[in-house]
């Protein structure tokens, strides 16, 4: 049985421990908070968008939210170089992609996508990239080790704001597509 299979399910309202994380108020959101809160209610998710502060890896945000890293849901965006366009990998808190398998998926040489696309692509700045609320449609894949939790938690549109969502969820949600791109 597997580490993750054993996990227990957690529940999608975290107890802030010493007032490190706390929910946000609907009246201080950002338009990226904004648009991903209305992607998660379109979605019919109901859960909380957490203030975490500044976590700039997914260590932290693991550590932040009391979970696995690997449940921390990385948006990793390259830019086609034929296309011009953002795509996205899912990935693990705990992996990486793999630069020639993602090619490979996107049927295109990929490139780093640089901020000004990013933000203009997906409405998000580098560090807050939800896997929803894009301003414009994004081929997606996800990583499968995703999946073998039964909660995971995502940036929620800026730097400092995460939400869960059961795994389950993922894919109905981005459109992603289940692919191994994970570098060994």
């Amino acid at each position: 049985m597997t580490r993750a299979a054993r996990q227990a399910p957690q529940p999608l309202r975290p107890i802030a421990l010493g007032g490190s994380v706390h929910a946000i108020k609907e009246r201080g959101m950002s338009k990226s908070l904004k648009r991903v809160k209305a992607a998660l209610e379109a979605a019919g998710l109901v859960t909380e968008i957490l203030d975490v502060g500044q976590a700039r890896t997914a260590a932290e945000a693991a550590a932040r939210v009391g979970c696995d890293i690997d449940q921390i849901a990385k948006s990793i965006i390259f830019r086609g170089e034929a296309s011009d366009k953002a795509m996205l990998f899912l990935t693990a808190g705990g992996n990486q992609v793999d630069d020639g398998k993602a090619s490979a998926l996107a049927g295109e040489p990929l490139g780093k996508a640089d901020a000004d696309l990013i933000r203009e692509q997906t409405g998000f700045a580098i560090g807050g990239v939800a896997p929803v609320g894009h301003l414009n449609p994004i081929r997606a894949w996800a990583d499968p080790r995703l999946l073998e939790f039964d909660q995971i938690w995502a940036a929620a549109g800026t730097p400092r704001h995460v939400f869960a969502l059961p795994s389950g969820r993922l894919l109905p949600m981005t459109g992603a597509q289940v692919s191994d791109f994970k570098s060994q």
